[in-house]
């Protein structure tokens, strides 16, 4: 049942659901701290940024115990997030998403860039999802962001800002923690991390984790229960070198790998995407059955190794940010349900009964090096500058096979043999071999006309190049096909900012940004106008916004209203193939998204935090998705239609409270809820033939819950995630969807679907020293 494809807050949300709140007992100046971001690639207030940030801060995700994109969504108005596995995620900011292979908000570890700059290794769906443990926050940047941060940030950016090693400090600290999830048992995690000093200019530090959750998801077909049940585990170690003020060099290192058996989505009725019966197409009352008669896996690992200088000459510092990157996918998925399991069973089998089962592997690779080069003004004066340039090289590998296994002893069949004149010794392989070069020149500035207003500008250019080498054996036939493509995109931005007083900013901002086209995938038998290649697509963006505090701090609000442009929009055409469907890279026409998002901070009293934030998003198809020319798009996107998993309406409130206990100790409790408004699910051209509209997705509400005590050196959490069992669709489609009766099945069209976790109660222990 896994989907085959081939090769903001406008405004800045104050660490809402889970924020540190004020101590009973602490000054007013602790709610007064200002959070410094680095949107503009400089130290800076919020207040001073003339554009969208969000902002979630380690503290509050380990309060929420967010460790992943689909925990910590809710904490950043406009985000929302589709998953089919752990690792496996599409980020979808202000709209921006037409469900293609290609991502559209560009994630960011400090000032490394992670992830496939180009379109033929599904970067779409590959997103960076790093856990948070040692985190010392999460930046998400709204609207494009192609002038400092470059390709794929159509919608925006996502950076994690990693914990820096501390001079002259000895810090240890860890948690171990047990979870009980509704319907699939217990899991459990621990977290660790030591800084130690190396004499007075070397300091180091290291951090790890183990993670396990337990599966929710049962498999008829093989009759097991718990089949998507995960780990994750990995560490970082970071090493700063700073022999003067004005000099210093970091090290870093991190590995993650993912390990997920099969995958969270299960079958549901196409009308209601409800649970059913992947057989009998029966209500089962709400338990999750997918179907897979061959056990199934999804393994993902990262690696990133970078360096970072800075360097005060006085008149400017310099940076030079390094790195290079891995990422690798292993997938296995049953796909005996399919169309090409026929000509397996013709091949292997004979004729009836039904013998032969066939599942699909898909590997995927990405090697990804880049050097960043950048020249900075010191902060203050009449006119602030920054000048740049940029360097990627990425190889990337993707292959897909499909295998013949025995229905009964799931014993894979050696894939040789004869059909009818042919002869091979492979049944159907798919791959192909992909560079990708790019090199940037970029520069931005902050004109101060006075001590009240300012004027921020800049603009990039990218040229990218790329080939490809591709290969489809398919019956023991096939030859390689070679494909290249090259092209050169100008992005920029504006942003007037006027700060009506300290506390009180408005700004406006006009910005352009792209994803890169690429060369495209050559399906078997492909008609002689099929395209080689796809171009860019960009987006404009025009945005209004403010940014308020209360001089005591006790109130921030942050709103903005935009409107972005997408033109040549990226989408993913099908077509059918003797392998089964291929997802082939095309351009469609024009979407726009238009919204408003707000949010705001409240502390009424000491110790007591209130977060509000909501956004409506109205993101549509100004065309159909037909691209130019015609003839090979089966999404069914039409002009109007909204697009995927982009509710209208979102928004989420929090309470906490915090106050001393005894002899110092500090006790809080705290709770959220996280309302998601109807959404609708991926094209699907079939779906629309069969009941005349769109996958449609109901609303939801789900209710967090948190409470503990820290004495100092140790400290207890208890925790609930969706409290009451909300049933949360995250993502829906493969219809139609349907166990041919030769196995087992009523060959009815069904679908699939993934959804939040069901309700997980938690407790932690922590110490630290």
């Amino acid at each position: 049942m896994k989907k085959q494809v081939l090769l903001g807050s406008v405004g800045i949300a104050m660490l809402l659901a889970g924020a540190p709140a004020l101590a009973a007992d602490a000054d007013d100046d602790a709610a007064a701290k200002e959070i410094i971001v680095t949107a503009q690639r400089r130290q800076q207030t919020m207040i001073e940024v003339p554009q969208s940030v969000s902002v979630v801060n380690g503290e509050a995700l380990q309060r929420q115990q967010a460790a992943s994109f689909l925990d910590y969504a809710a904490l950043v108005p406009g985000f929302t997030v589709t998953q089919a596995n752990p690792g496996e995620s599409r980020l979808i900011l202000r709209g921006v998403n037409t469900g293609s292979v290609g991502s559209t908000v560009a994630v960011y570890v400090d000032d490394v860039p992670f992830g496939s700059s180009g379109s033929l290794s599904n970067g779409g769906v590959l997103a960076g999802d790093f856990d948070t443990s040692d985190i010392e926050r999460v930046e998400v940047l709204r609207g494009p962001q192609g002038t400092l941060y470059g390709s794929n940030a159509l919608g925006g950016v996502l950076k994690y800002v990693t914990a820096k090693p501390k001079l002259g400090t000895v810090e240890a600290a860890g948690r171990i923690g047990v979870e009980d999830t509704k319907g699939g048992g217990s899991g459990w995690l621990t977290t660790g991390v030591v800084n130690l000093p190396v004499g007075d200019k070397i300091a180091v530090r290291a951090s790890g984790y183990y993670r396990s959750n337990p599966g929710v998801v049962d498999a008829a077909g093989r009759n097991a229960t718990g089949v998507d049940k995960n780990q994750s585990y990995g560490g970082r170690v970071s090493v700063l070198f700073q022999p003067t003020d004005n000099f210093s060099a970091r090290l870093s290192a991190q590995m993650q790998n993912i390990r997920v058996d099969s995958p969270g989505s299960f079958t549901v009725d196409p009308l209601s995407v409800r649970p059913v019966n992947p057989v009998t197409g029966i209500s089962t009352g709400g338990q999750r059955v997918r179907y897979e008669r061959y056990p199934e896996l999804n393994e993902l690992d990262y690696r990133l190794y970078s360096g970072v200088l800075d360097w005060d000459l006085g008149f400017a510092t310099l940076t030079s940010v390094t790195s290079y990157a891995e990422q690798n996918q292993r997938q296995i998925s049953d796909v005996s349900t399919n169309a090409a399991r026929n000509t397996a069973q013709a091949v292997y089998g004979g004729t009836p009964p039904t013998t032969v089962g066939l599942f699909f592997q898909n590997d995927i690779s990405l090697e990804k090096f880049t050097q960043e080069v950048r020249l900075a003004s010191p902060d203050g004066g009449t006119f602030e500058w920054l000048v740049g340039g940029y360097y990627t090289h990425e190889d990337s590998a993707l292959v897909q096979q499909f295998a013949p296994f025995n229905l009964t002893t799931r014993a894979i069949i050696p894939a040789a043999g004869t059909f009818g004149p042919f002869t091979f010794t492979k049944f159907v392989t798919a791959g192909i071999q992909a560079k990708y070069e790019e090199i940037a020149v970029f520069g931005s500035g902050t004109l101060h006309v006075s001590d009240r207003f300012d004027i921020t500008a800049g603009g990039r250019y990218s040229r990218n190049n790329q080939s490809s080498v591709q290969s489809v054996i398919q019956l023991g036939n096939g030859s390689p096909q070679n494909g290249k493509s090259d092209e050169g995109v100008f992005t920029w931005s504006v942003a007037p900012r006027f700060e009506v007083s300290d506390n009180f900013s408005i700004y406006a901002r006009a910005a352009k940004g792209y994803r890169p086209g690429g060369p495209n995938f050559i399906p078997p038998n492909a008609p002689a106008s099929f395209p080689t290649q796809f171009g860019a697509d960009t987006i404009v963006s025009y945005e209004m916004g403010v940014h308020f505090q209360s001089s005591d701090r006790k109130l921030t609000l942050d709103a903005a209203a935009y409107t972005l442009d997408w033109d040549n929009v990226l989408i993913t055409s099908t077509v059918t193939t003797a392998a089964g469907p291929v997802g082939v890279n095309s351009n469609g026409r024009r979407a726009r998204s238009q919204g408003f998002e707000a949010s705001a901070t409240l502390r009424p009293t000491k110790g007591l935090t209130i977060g509000l934030n909501g956004a409506f998003t109205d993101a549509k198809l100004r065309d159909d998705t037909i691209p130019p020319g015609g003839g090979l798009n089966l999404t069914g996107g039409l002009a109007g239609d909204q697009l995927p998993y982009s509710p209208r309406l979102s928004g989420n409130v929090s309470a906490d409270y915090e106050w001393t206990v005894g002899d110092g100790a500090m006790a809080y409790v705290g709770a959220s809820a996280r309302i998601m408004g109807d959404q609708t699910g991926g094209f699907n051209a079939a779906y629309r033939t069969a009941f005349g509209r769109r996958i449609q997705i109901d609303s939801y509400t789900v209710v967090d819950a948190r409470a503990g005590i820290d004495f100092g050196k140790l400290s207890i959490s208890v925790y609930a995630r969706n409290l009451f069992n909300s049933y949360g669709v995250v993502s829906a489609g493969e219809y139609p969807f349907a166990v041919p009766a030769a196995i087992g099945g009523a060959g009815l069209p069904l679908m699939a679907a993934n959804t939040i976790r069901p309700r997980v109660l938690g407790v932690t222990l922590g110490a630290r020293f």
